[in-house]
């Protein structure tokens, strides 16, 4: 008796696993789809290293290129698009592993590929000086390339940077694409209610986060190859030298979320000491994503930054 009940147990809880992962379970969406609900009117695609890369160039003036963080897309610098188009030229692109731009074919996703990949995306779009502002992954590979190309970048701007050893532990979306099984089901079974969670770590704001926010995070998500490329970045080395910074010569923003649940503040005054031409803005009403979430205010003093 007391095993025909084990076994009757064990088979509901195979079920109901089995039943979560078939409704969790989605398909690649097409690429030609996600364009067409994803692209502006001034996209662009360019051939960089065997990709077709996906980037806006709005604006007239000193160029300004955005680098947005881990699963995020071009998509995340629309406020600050619209709000210094009319000074700047506003580039934004979707990285390798992100977006409309999709995996890189070699699967090489370490800060030093990037690095080498923006070096790349500069000399194809005519860019021989510029401003850089990078947020989380991007602010890494924003300072990485300023120190790796110092001749190139003019100003630097950082929001909620990576870079300095984790001092806690990663994300939970972070977690699960490096833990073993898990992160081989995430290739198929992704649940929506994953990115909602996700937005609320991020944003400190939750009435913010739209249905059609995270209907973007999702989608763009499931373009094909997203999920491998995700878990392939995942992987890599988190490996870095952020003393280096203390030899930069340049006028250096640093722009963080209080509430930041990712990258904590003491990080930001970490930078900031050892920048040497630096100053750290700090928003109350922010998380991981100022320059999505209070896009209006952001922007604002990276103009009066820029501009000075």
């Amino acid at each position: 008796m007391i095993k025909k009940a084990l076994y009757f147990t064990l088979g509901l809880a195979a079920a109901l696993i089995l039943a979560l992962l078939l409704f969790h379970y989605h398909s690649n969406i097409p690429l030609e789809e996600l364009k067409a609900r994803y692209t502006y009117p001034d996209s662009r695609f360019v051939d960089i290293q065997g990709m077709k890369v996906h980037f806006r160039r709005s604006g007239v003036g000193p160029p300004l290129l955005l680098l947005h963080g881990t699963g995020s897309s071009l998509h995340t610098w629309e406020g600050w698009t619209e709000a210094l188009r009319d000074s700047f030229e506003v580039i934004s692109l979707s990285l390798p592993a992100f977006g409309l731009t999709g995996p890189h074919p070699r699967r090489d996703y370490s800060i030093s590929a990037y690095v080498d990949f923006i070096q790349d995306f500069t000399e194809s779009a005519g860019l021989d000086t510029l401003y850089l502002a990078g947020n989380s992954l991007g602010g890494f590979i924003a300072w990485e390339y300023a120190l790796a190309h110092p001749e190139k970048v003019r100003k630097l701007i950082l929001i909620c940077s990576a870079g300095w050893p984790r001092q806690k532990s990663l994300p939970f979306a972070l977690r699960l694409a490096r833990t073993p099984v898990v992160k081989d089901i995430m290739k198929r079974v992704t649940p929506r209610p994953m990115f909602r969670k996700t937005l609320q770590e991020v944003y400190y704001d939750d009435s913010k986060i739209t249905d059609s926010l995270v209907t973007r995070y999702f989608e763009l998500f499931l373009r094909p190859g997203n999920r491998q490329a995700y878990i392939d970045r995942i992987a890599q080395p988190q490996e870095a030298e952020p003393q280096r910074l203390a030899g930069l010569g340049i006028p250096v923003l640093i722009q963080w979320g209080a509430h930041d649940e990712w990258i904590p503040l003491e990080d930001a005054y970490r930078f900031e000491a050892t920048l040497p031409d630096s100053r750290l803005i700090t928003y109350d009403n922010a998380g991981h994503v100022p320059m999505e979430e209070i896009p209006g205010q952001t922007a604002a003093d990276a103009r009066e930054f820029l501009e000075e």
